[in-house]
């Protein structure tokens, strides 16, 4: 006997109940992974396109700025895979010198150890001990939000590929005479001991002191000056005092001396244009090594620049008593001192002003005199700026561009070298008889040689990212393939320090390089002339009030507890939903719970679908579809155009918001709605209809997937069995001619169903209440063939024998004027009603009373913008046609 065939399951079948994105991530991630999806062929024949990653520090973990990068680069990544591009997104990470070494020596101070215990070779291993065992967090991160790199080409900037990398640019550079050795002014981090860049500095307001003193005569009637100082330690290490040229009151001492009150040193009073004389005395104190605008005073001047502070930050050297003391101890000896020879003219405590602290270790930083390595960047950064004006990198926002021209046309030489163990060691060797020598990869020093201590600032092998990672100096595939890479994303803040660097770098090594030499004739490989075509610059993401995100402010958010609550789509949705080019975006978890929902809305309504027969199958011919059907199509093709220009321009933004509203407002609000008439059993565009539903979704599927993978590819795979919409192709253009018509009569049936629906719940109609009624007008109004839609979409129904006008409404259409009457008896509580009126009434009357008082204000429309002015005034023409149509209703209801 034969068993019965079972009957075939539905597709819905396949999806679970709800959409659940914690139970379906992790697998779906590493089936991308496993399948290949995102490893880069550098043989394949399609056209390629190449975004590196911006290394995180290896020390670091996922913030909503990496969170933010990370969703629009997938975003780029996945559509152009859709494509047809071989796409390559190459991951990797930087050795965060300061970061990663401080870490490390933590640990052993734990144990009662210093690095120096170790030896230097013996503390790297340790480094390195600590970055296989906990470093490299954030890579777990990643694949938790869906980066879709090509983890086969997973970098480090220690890797011994991108240090073979450091060791010849760095020849280059020395042997074209753009790198040297000097002694300037840096960032000098005492509890560090080494020199940090300008990015590692973050400046606070703090309450310190101002000092004035007084140099030269205790005496009014004898030559002397006053100056005012916050750090009057520092006036130990002072070798002038200047004043404005044209300054009368010290054009008589311009040239002479006073005597330094704790050195006996002559102190000359100089004139140079850089003094204010309007701002305090008009005279300022030179400290040229410890303060940067000092310095360069005194180069101008050629004065003497002691160093009066070692690097511990401890006063040396100067001969006097304050010699070893702490620089803050010293400060207030100092000062005490001033005073007890009467040289303290006035004190102002507190007194606040912006410091430099060291953002890894705290403390604030110290301006100091210092012999380093450094870049001579004068023609590495007017080739960088030339890049940008002959257009072959394109910035965007453009209105970027003139903070790129003022930093790279007024750029300062690069101190590259640091005062650390940890990192890519300066390549230069002191030979025993003072002989100086750069020696390159596959050189070795000869014996008795010593190397430079120092390391390398991790700008400088981060500044090689987009061509190191790809085998440079070596001719290689992925060099051929995806360099240049195609698009570099990254937050405008970072602009200067790091795409500033790879910009000089790219250009350099391209061959037009500062030297003039051409191209290279070594057997390197020969470079494009940028290391990326186009450059988006997002914003920062700031909490839900605008605020910058801060550990002191508590208003940090981790976006992996976004992930566990909302799920990654709804991370990505909300940051990619608020990515506008160049413009910061402000998220809190409303705006995480309304993505959520939206997954939730996209699940459901795809579910439905599924469950009343739509399949992604031909079309039939247009001539054979509904209206409604049509409209629909006509809409996506729209979209789909929108969207494609969006993803062009980098308007993130633009591109979600089209496909959020087309998805819920007109997929979701209207055409499931419409459908479930069409598909009703019996009609004869039942097939169509499933059709067209199943294509929409196809569509909408495939054109959300780069922004919210993981519901995307859920959905996706069971509707139309495909293998990953990861490989499947993005949407292409229809060419088919839109029908205005069509779309005209379905606005007109959406109009005439909205104010229907409003006037049912004025007559106090529950939503789901059928009511008789009877319309006439259709005809003239050519909505005849939605007349079934309205019915259902209104809940109307065909009107009895009896029918009984008892409230009608009028609904201007495009072509003419619709009337609705209802029978209304027997089916509201009149004085329930009457109350609910009376109640929304008063709230009207009260907002109207509000608005109305606000723009009777003189001094508040004087200040307020005109956006809140208009906002106000549409609140108040809105009050005012509430109260105008209850009012009204009160009347009919004997309330009036």
């Amino acid at each position: 006997m034969t068993s019965a065939p079972e009957t075939p399951q539905n597709p819905a079948d396949a999806l679970p109940k709800s959409w659940d994105p914690s139970a379906v991530e992790a697998d779906l991630y590493q089936g991308w992974v496993d399948a290949g999806y995102f490893t880069a062929d550098p043989s394949s024949d399609k056209p390629g396109y190449s975004i590196v990653l911006p290394p995180p520090n290896v020390t670091g973990s996922l913030h909503m700025g990496h969170a933010l990068d990370h969703t629009l680069m997938d975003a780029l990544c996945r559509r152009k895979r859709m494509q047809g591009f071989e796409v390559l997104w190459l991951p990797g990470m930087d050795h965060a010198g300061i970061a990663t070494q401080t870490i490390v020596e933590k640990q052993l101070a734990a144990d009662g150890k210093k690095k120096e215990d170790f030896g230097r070779e013996l503390f790297i291993d340790k480094v390195w001990d600590w970055k296989r065992e906990s470093g490299g967090t954030i890579q777990g991160q990643m694949r938790r939000i869906g980066d879709g790199v090509d983890w086969s080409r997973d970098r480090f900037t220690m890797d011994e590929g991108l240090s073979r990398a450091v060791q010849t640019i760095f020849k280059r550079l020395y042997d074209d005479g753009l790198i040297y050795r000097a002694e300037r002014l840096v960032n000098w981090s005492p509890v560090l001991q080494t020199a940090i860049s300008d990015i590692e500095v973050k400046f606070e307001e703090v309450e310190g002191e101002l000092v004035s003193l007084r140099y030269g005569s205790l005496s009014d009637d004898e030559p002397h000056v006053i100056v005012a100082t916050t750090r009057v330690e520092t006036m130990l290490g002072d070798t002038a005092v200047a004043v404005h040229p044209e300054d009368e009151r010290y054009k008589a001492i311009v040239g002479t001396t006073l005597e330094h009150p704790f050195t006996g040193r002559q102190i000359p009073i100089i004139a140079d244009d850089y003094v204010d004389p309007t701002f305090g005395t008009g005279a300022v104190k030179i400290t040229p090594a410890h303060d940067p605008n000092d310095f360069e005073m005194g180069l101008r001047h050629n004065l003497p620049m002691p160093t009066i502070m070692d690097k511990t930050g401890r006063i040396a050297d100067t001969g006097t008593q304050f010699d070893g003391m702490d620089r803050f101890e010293a400060r207030v000896k100092v000062r005490e001192a001033l005073a007890e020879q009467g040289r303290v003219v006035a004190e102002k405590r507190p007194y606040l002003h912006s410091v430099g602290h060291s953002e890894r270790s705290g403390e604030t930083i110290e301006p100091r005199l210092s012999m380093q390595w450094w870049v001579k960047v004068d023609a590495l950064a007017k080739a960088a700026g030339d890049a940008v004006r002959n257009g072959d990198t394109v910035i965007h926002p453009a209105s970027q561009e003139p903070r790129w021209f003022a930093w790279v046309d007024n750029m300062h030489d690069w101190c590259i070298s640091r005062q650390l163990w940890w990192g890519h060691r300066i390549p230069i060797w002191y030979g025993p008889d003072g002989e100086v020598k750069c020696f390159g990869p596959d050189e070795t020093a000869p014996e008795g040689w010593e190397q430079d201590p120092d390391v390398l600032d991790t700008w400088f092998s981060s500044g090689l990212w987009p061509f190191s990672t790809m085998g440079w100096p070596d001719k290689t595939p992925e060099i051929e393939k995806f360099y240049p890479t195609s698009v570099l994303v990254t937050g405008y803040d970072i602009l200067f320090f790091w795409v500033a660097r790879m910009m000089m770098f790219g250009t350099y090594v391209a061959g037009d390089d500062a030297a003039g030499r051409g191209e290279r004739s070594d057997g390197e490989m020969s470079l494009g002339k940028v290391p990326f075509k186009d450059l988006f610059l997002h914003g920062l993401v700031r909490d839900q009030f605008g605020k910058k995100m801060s550990k002191s402010r508590g208003n940090g958010i981790d976006p992996l507890d976004w992930v566990d609550r909302f799920g990654a789509d709804a991370l990505r949705f909300t940051l990619a939903r608020g990515a506008n080019p160049g413009s910061d975006l402000a998220v809190g978890e409303d705006h995480a719970q309304s993505s959520r929902n939206f997954a939730n809305k996209l699940f459901n309504a795809t579910k439905f679908a599924l469950m009343n027969g739509a399949v992604v199958a031909e079309l039939p011919p247009r001539d054979q579809l509904t209206d409604t059907d049509r409209w629909i199509l006509d809409r996506l093709e729209q979209v789909r155009g929108e969207v494609d220009e969006a993803f062009e321009k980098f308007e993130f933004s633009k591109a979600c918001e089209a496909l959020y509203h087309f998805a819920w407002d007109e997929v979701c609000d209207w055409y499931l709605e419409l459908a479930k008439v069409q598909l009703a059993e019996g009609s004869v565009h039942a097939e169509g209809t499933k059709a067209v539903l199943g294509n929409v979704l196809d569509t909408l599927l495939r054109m959300l997937h780069p922004v919210i993978p993981f519901v995307t590819e859920t959905l996706w795979k069971v509707l139309t069995g495909g293998e990953s919409v990861v490989i499947a192709d993005w949407p292409a253009a229809t060419g088919i001619a839109t029908d205005p018509v069509a779309a005209q009569r379905v606005e007109d049936m959406q109009r005439l169903v909205t104010e229907v629906r409003r006037f049912r719940s004025d007559q106090g109609l529950k939503p789901s209440q059928k009511v008789a009624a009877r319309l006439t007008g259709a005809a003239e109004a050519d909505i005849e063939t939605q007349l079934a839609s309205v019915a259902s979409l209104a809940k109307l129904t065909e009107p009895s024998e009896t029918f009984a006008a008892t409230a009608s409404v009028e609904v201007r259409l495009s072509k003419a004027t619709v009337t609705v009457e209802l029978d209304t008896s027997g089916t509201v509580d009149l004085g329930a009603e009457k109350k609910r009126l009376e109640k929304d009434l008063a709230v009207s009357e009260k907002e109207l009373a509000g608005t109305t008082a606000k723009l009777s204000n003189e001094a508040f429309l004087a200040k307020a913008p005109d956006a809140v002015v208009d906002k106000i005034r549409a609140r108040q023409q809105v009050a005012q046609e509430e109260i105008t149509r209850m009012s009204a209703r009160l009347k009919e209801l004997g309330g009036a």
